[in-house]
């Protein structure tokens, strides 16, 4: 089966990691299948919210595959068969299918079923809202495999918790309860295992009552402005208000709460 299976329901993709019987390490096929398929949801203004979690009830991801794809990616072998090639002829697909940028602008929501270890974790780190099963543990844990975790947690972490947590997960490299995750404000809700997915479907569905432009444009101020000082990032924040100012859902929603109804948004559709 494929290493990565996405469904579709009204307006919400579910993107499972499916390799149970591996922990849902990343595969090579599973880092050029998610690469792919960011760059088609970026397109898709269909696309209300994502979900993303993994098969089974053990990990969400343990990380990379210390089998195929990080000796790819250090390149102490060569490729073999279909997959790897392709990965290996462009390694920047895994900063891709980890999200490492600040260019995806719709809502992600990370259902944390089970362990999220090294790459894992820093996918979670990737995403905006995150559920989490009570019985998982989350751990940037590369420092104990002598590597330094590259897809994205060193930059991102200290901006999502206090410096001392942050120092605490990625130089321990020790997992950290639910629980504990929850007090560092890494996870917004710490949920029983069969709830997980459910309350993350919940949070996309409510995510997606607001209007897709609004919601992208908000995400994408946060991104580009972290950081910066604070008159680039009114500066970035006044160009999303005017782009999103000129979308008819910005006259819709006004419109639809004084006439005390549901508004009908259209994103990006032609007029």
């Amino acid at each position: 089966m494929s290493h990565l299976v996405v469904e579709r329901r009204d307006g919400i993709a579910i993107v499972t990691l499916n390799r149970p019987e591996k922990r849902n390490a990343l595969s090579p096929e599973m880092v050029v299948r998610l690469a792919q398929f960011w760059d088609a949801a970026a397109a898709d203004h269909a696309l209300r919210a994502v979900v993303v979690t993994g098969a089974g009830d053990q990990a969400f991801s343990s990380g990379g595959d210390l089998g195929s794809l990080i000796p790819l990616m250090m390149r102490s072998r060569a490729p073999v068969g279909e997959w790897e090639e392709r990965f290996a002829a462009d390694r920047k697909q895994l900063g891709a299918a980890l999200l490492r940028g600040a260019g995806f602008y719709k809502p992600v929501i990370a259902a944390i079923n089970g362990h999220a270890l090294a790459g894992g974790a820093e996918f979670v780190l990737a995403t905006d809202l995150r559920v989490m099963a009570e019985t998982a543990t989350i751990g940037v844990t590369e420092v104990r495999r002598g590597l330094i975790a590259s897809g994205g947690s060193l930059v991102r972490l200290p901006r999502q918790v206090p410096w001392a947590q942050a120092m605490e997960l990625l130089l321990l490299g020790e997992p950290v309860p639910a629980r504990r995750a929850l007090e560092m404000g890494l996870v917004n809700r710490v949920v029983p295992p069969d709830q997980v997915l459910e309350v993350a479907l919940d949070l996309a569905r409510r995510v997606g009552l607001g209007a897709p432009v609004a919601l992208e444009k908000t995400k994408e101020v946060m991104l580009r402005s972290s950081g910066r000082p604070l008159e680039d990032g009114f500066a970035i924040e006044t160009q999303c208000t005017k782009e999103n100012a000129a979308m008819d859902d910005a006259r819709e929603g006004p419109r639809a709460f004084m006439e005390k109804r549901p508004p009908v948004y259209r994103g990006r559709a032609p007029r």
